[in-house]
């Protein structure tokens, strides 16, 4: 009895819900009408700041890994607010490359041409004057390459090389003096 009671609600119930909701579905939906009108004055003021890095001139890096190398890298960079230069080059070391030519002469067996290259170096060859052991002079060793060193004064490397130094210090003044007139141009 209780399920025929229970099984009787559940007919009524489903009888009174499903009518209402398909009334509800064909039903007009409800429609407003309405117009309006706004004005929206707006006065302000705006102020961007832009935050960014300074711009920079990088100088290159000149890698010299290999320790066999006679040479120098030397790099330098310079930045204003509008213009950046940068550059670098790379420096023969002619001391080093002395001392490398007169090792592989001697290594070779060749140990008069070895101290030959080393007499290029004026202090070399002033210290070989000084203890009575002259450097080489084409071919002649001993007191002969002496007489020939005394007669010939105008072959000894401190002239020659003081030259080349003198030389060396007026292109290096010339290009230090081109960058700073840039630089100045630059401001």
């Amino acid at each position: 009895m209780l399920q025929r009671t229970f099984f009787v609600m559940m007919l009524v119930l489903c009888a009174t819900i499903y009518p209402i909701k398909f009334a509800m579905a064909e039903s007009d939906p409800i429609v407003t009408e309405s117009t309006s009108n706004s004005t929206v004055t707006t006065n302000g003021q705006m102020t961007t700041t832009v935050k960014s890095p300074p711009p920079s001139a990088i100088s290159p890096s000149i890698n010299s890994s290999n320790t066999d190398l006679c040479t120098v890298g030397v790099s330098g960079a310079v930045q204003t607010q509008i213009l950046g230069i940068s550059g670098g080059q790379t420096v023969r070391d002619m001391n080093c490359e002395r001392l490398k030519n007169a090792k592989t002469l001697y290594d070779m067996g060749m140990k008069v041409a070895a101290v030959s290259v080393m007499c290029g170096d004026p202090r070399v060859f002033d210290a070989m004057m000084m203890a009575g052991t002259p450097c080489p002079f084409e071919g002649k060793i001993g007191a002969e390459a002496k007489q020939l060193w005394e007669e010939n004064p105008d072959k000894h490397p401190a002239k020659l090389e003081t030259e080349e130094r003198r030389n060396d210090k007026l292109q290096g003044g010339i290009i230090g003096a081109g960058v700073v007139g840039l630089l100045l141009l630059l401001l």
